[in-house]
């Protein structure tokens, strides 16, 4: 049996290879697997729990079928889906984890999370992280109206490309001197993350000893799946169908 990883799906209504990859994902390998963990950006944007979109139904659908079989589904929010709830989880069965969790993955210690928190070079969008996580200004943008919303979040999210495009590569990528900062806090050797969309298996030489860094990467090309058994890992790839 094998226990999944995936991160940073985007998923959008104008992506539709990649959300059909994902729905033959869930229902051809998931399905059977031990369990699967979604470290974070499942969406591109997620506006809150009551969005009544064809789209958001159709995932929320999947999922669920999913859960429905066995299969544990953990997440971790990340950066574009921070406000999925109670009421997502509820409709989906997914189990929300937090930030920082260690689970134990076949007798081995790991430390999985989405890996923002890692990057800490990129102090502009700590700030931002840090704002707009702030419990009162996510209630209060879930209480305005669902329209307004989408034209917000289409509009924060043209920023956040602009931004991107303009910030030096090292300065969005990890910080190693936190990493193995956190690997010490959590007294593991092995760690899972996402967020750079920078796919890789990186060992560390400390002085704890040798540690593994998996990186999981971004589906806006391909797939990027960690399959994770007794016996090792493989960050593997799952291509598109061409349309």
């Amino acid at each position: 049996m094998t226990t999944l990883f995936i991160s940073d799906l985007h998923l959008t209504s104008c992506r539709p290879r990649v959300t059909d990859r994902f729905i033959r994902f869930i229902r051809e390998e998931a399905s059977i697997a031990d369990a699967l963990y979604v470290l974070g950006d499942l969406f591109d944007f997620w506006i809150g729990d009551d969005d009544n979109s064809d789209f958001s139904k159709l995932i929320q659908y999947e999922l669920k079928k999913l859960t429905e079989l066995g299969v544990p589904c953990f997440f971790i929010q990340g950066n574009r889906d921070f406000l999925l709830g109670k009421h997502f989880l509820k409709h989906t069965g997914m189990q929300l984890l937090e930030d920082e969790t260690v689970i134990d993955l076949y007798g081995c210690q790991v430390l999985i999370m989405h890996g923002d928190t890692l990057c800490i070079h990129d102090e502009e969008y700590l700030e931002y992280r840090k704002k707009v996580r702030k419990p009162w200004l996510k209630w209060m943008f879930t209480h305005i109206p669902l329209y307004i919303r989408r034209i917000i979040a289409t509009k924060i999210q043209s920023n956040l490309k602009k931004h991107k495009e303009n910030k030096p590569l090292d300065v969005m990528d990890v910080t190693l001197s936190e990493v193995e900062k956190v690997l010490n806090f959590h007294s593991v050797n092995l760690m899972i993350h996402g967020h750079t969309h920078n796919p890789g298996i990186h060992e560390l030489n400390t002085e704890q000893g040798n540690r593994i860094r998996i990186v999981l990467g971004d589906w806006y090309t391909q797939g990027s799946v960690l399959a994770y058994t007794e016996h090792g890992y493989e960050l593997q790839v799952r291509p598109f169908n061409e349309k």
